[in-house]
């Protein structure tokens, strides 16, 4: 099974978007198996196909922290048809990279989600139209006032993109509500990814703002162009491409780490 994974998956990234296009570099593998199944065990819940364990490139138990994630992936298993699609399966490819890029190196996932409460997405604002400003203000005015309230973390705004330094206490505050648990940061690490905020999926850890409301203001500016000059395809694809990942990060982020309000 290692020799399956490894040869499918490679040794996936935490960027969800590198490990697709690394997956899709790759051979590809034609199903083998007839069922895949979850079991418990000292590492969580393994996913089995046809009863034998998976194992991960670097020979660790493919387990899930929750029964419902390690269902879930078991189902993507079982949605394969003659061939295997690493694309259709994006908690297998999260827990992978949980398992073999995260477990040891908590602090430094951290460490870069951290970067962007530096440079978050929230910070920068259109100077107008003022449609575009208020729209703007409405999805993440309430995320940096959460921010400053209940971590007491006050970030500096800006207009346009001229960098704006943050101040060490804020980045510190914000970076001390990271969690600490592997599965928890790399769903975080890949929503920050994603989204381009650290904050957005902060805030949805901590039950502040819900999925599609963080969906949403990721993508204001996106969808004000859209609505004025039209939607690109290209734009659109890579998107749609993109929520697949998101979905998959919020639901084992929802499953590991309950909101703290």
């Amino acid at each position: 099974m290692r020799e399956l994974f490894e040869e499918v998956f490679g040794q996936s990234p935490l960027d969800p978007q590198e490990a697709v296009r690394q997956s899709t570099r790759g051979p590809q593998r034609k199903r083998f198996y007839a069922a895949a199944g979850v079991s418990a065990a000292p590492e969580g819940f393994v996913i089995t196909l046809d009863d034998k364990p998976v194992r991960t490139p670097s020979r660790r138990p493919l387990a899930a922290p929750s029964a419902e994630i390690a269902q879930a992936m078991a189902a993507e298993w079982d949605a394969q048809q003659d061939i295997i699609n690493p694309t259709s399966m994006p908690l297998t490819r999260l827990a992978n990279s949980v398992i073999d890029a995260v477990t040891d190196r908590v602090d430094a996932v951290a460490d870069d989600v951290a970067k962007y409460f530096e440079t978050d997405l929230l910070f920068y604002r259109a100077g107008h139209p003022e449609a575009l400003v208020e729209r703007e203000a409405a999805h993440w005015d309430p995320v940096l006032f959460w921010a400053a309230d209940s971590l007491g973390a006050h970030f500096i705004l800006a207009e346009g993109i001229v960098h704006v330094r943050q101040p060490d206490q804020a980045v510190a505050a914000a970076r001390g509500a990271l969690p600490k648990e592997p599965w928890s940061i790399a769903a975080l690490h890949v929503l920050t990814t994603l989204t381009g905020s650290a904050l957005l999926p902060l805030a949805l850890m901590h039950g502040v703002l819900d999925e599609d409301q963080v969906w949403s203001a990721a993508h204001v500016d996106e969808d004000w162009n859209a609505e004025k000059w039209g939607v690109d395809p290209e734009v659109a694809a890579r998107r749609t491409a993109r929520l697949v990942d998101f979905k998959a990060a919020a639901r084992l982020l929802r499953a590991v780490h309950q909101p703290t309000g």
